[in-house]
């Protein structure tokens, strides 16, 4: 088989073998464990794999000989229309555990399946009608077309712009919802999707600034970027072992209706609540709000409810037999804070009370962390630090230096 290895074909070679395996370990975890986010993610790492295979095999020589140059012409490799609503959807899986693909859900797939057609209509005119060059008379590859090449980068930008918005919604949710948020924030995600919107955007920017880009040899450096960032996300999403408990289905993000429903596996379909975190329409009155804050203080301080590393919303609402919606709306208004941070606050400060008894001397800084409902050593650290501007270890040098100064 042709292949001129050089330095641009090798290195595209590497990255595209390893999104081949990596495509199939993905597909094999979706099917062992039924996880739609697998299935997803392998679809995308595969897409993103055949996305730089015309430059790996263009480089390696295929567009120079037959019959590889007629394989590179009738397969289309680069599925730009598929690309960005597979992200998306990959997103979507990944935060929202409980979504489903509705009929509605399928209109991002239309161009897709129109390129599709219009490639067959191509290979059949050219191959099995006239039996010669018709549509490919100029000897230039259709996946390659500026008109074509356009449409699927700003495809690719508006769904990962997508992705973000509906990832910005998946954070502010978790921080009113659980107090375990940043475990389940899947950072990598996003950093992901905006270095990929990065890459999109100076691609359009050099075009614009540079037609001649345009041509086959200087797209390497683009190619190679979007190789990286497709392997990084290859690794990530197959090791990430991080397991979502706060689902919500946004499927109507395409047309902007700003009613998410949440729905944890205890049955409540809190959809009240999002629009109050979404809209914050509403309010309750201020004996309301009193009343209510001395529940849920009584709760913290007496009950310890802080304790419960994955307490949510919900486990607040029940024990005081209301609604979640109602223990929202007290705790951002009558205490100023999102849940997450309310409930951390009084982790600290049961932190800071046993540090002050001495414990750090019996067990491990860890280990109080733990007891105090943190299930996390870097969401404690980060925590401790932004209420007391001190970290842990300063914080226990801080009180032995106060003690030892009222001992003299």
């Amino acid at each position: 088989m042709l292949f001129n290895f050089n330095l641009k074909s090798s290195i595209l070679l590497i990255f595209f073998v390893h999104g081949i395996v990596f495509s199939l370990l993905l597909l094999k975890k979706g099917v062992q464990h039924q996880s739609k986010e697998s299935f997803w993610l392998s679809l995308f790492i595969f897409l993103s794999s055949l996305y730089i295979a015309p430059f790996m095999l263009g480089y390696a020589g295929w567009y120079s000989k037959q019959p590889y140059r007629d394989i590179m012409f009738y397969i289309p490799f680069q599925q730009l229309f598929l690309l960005g609503p597979i992200i998306f959807f990959y997103v979507q899986s990944l935060l929202n555990k409980s979504s489903q693909l509705f009929q509605k859900d399928f209109i991002p797939f239309v161009p897709a399946i129109a390129y599709f057609i219009y490639t067959l209509i191509v290979f059949i005119t050219d191959k099995l009608v006239l039996h010669q060059y018709y549509f490919y008379a100029d000897e230039r590859d259709k996946d390659l077309s500026t008109w074509y090449q356009v449409a699927g980068l700003f495809s690719m930008m508006y769904y990962v712009f997508l992705s973000l918005r509906y990832y910005a919604i998946y954070k502010k949710i978790a921080f009113q919802v659980v107090s375990f948020a940043e475990t389940i924030l899947f950072n990598w995600v996003r950093q992901y999707l905006i270095a990929l919107l990065v890459i999109l955007s100076l691609r359009v920017l050099f075009f614009i600034l540079n037609p001649e880009w345009d041509e086959f040899g200087n797209k390497f450096w683009y190619y190679l970027c979007f190789s990286i960032l497709f392997y990084y996300i290859s690794i990530s999403g197959y090791s990430n072992a991080i397991k979502t408990v706060i689902p919500y289905q946004a499927s109507s993000l395409f047309n902007h209706d700003s009613s998410y429903l949440l729905h944890e596996e205890k049955g409540y379909e809190m959809n009240e609540i999002i629009k109050e975190l979404v809209n914050e329409t509403d309010a309750i009155t201020i004996t309301d709000i009193e009343i209510w804050k001395q529940k849920i203080e009584d709760l913290m301080i007496v009950d310890k409810a802080f304790e419960n590393p994955i307490l949510t919303l919900t486990d607040i609402a029940e024990k005081l037999a209301t609604n979640p919606k109602q223990i929202s709306q007290v705790v951002n208004q009558g205490f100023n804070m999102n849940f997450n941070d309310f409930v951390n606050s009084y982790r600290i400060e049961a932190v800071k009370e046993m540090l002050k008894n001495g414990e750090h001397k019996k067990q491990t800084l860890l280990g109080i962390a733990f007891g105090c409902g943190f299930n996390s050593k870097s969401t404690f650290n980060r925590t401790f630090k932004k209420q007391t501007s001190l970290s842990p270890k300063e914080y226990i040098n801080k009180l032995e230096n106060t003690a030892k100064d009222l001992n003299k």
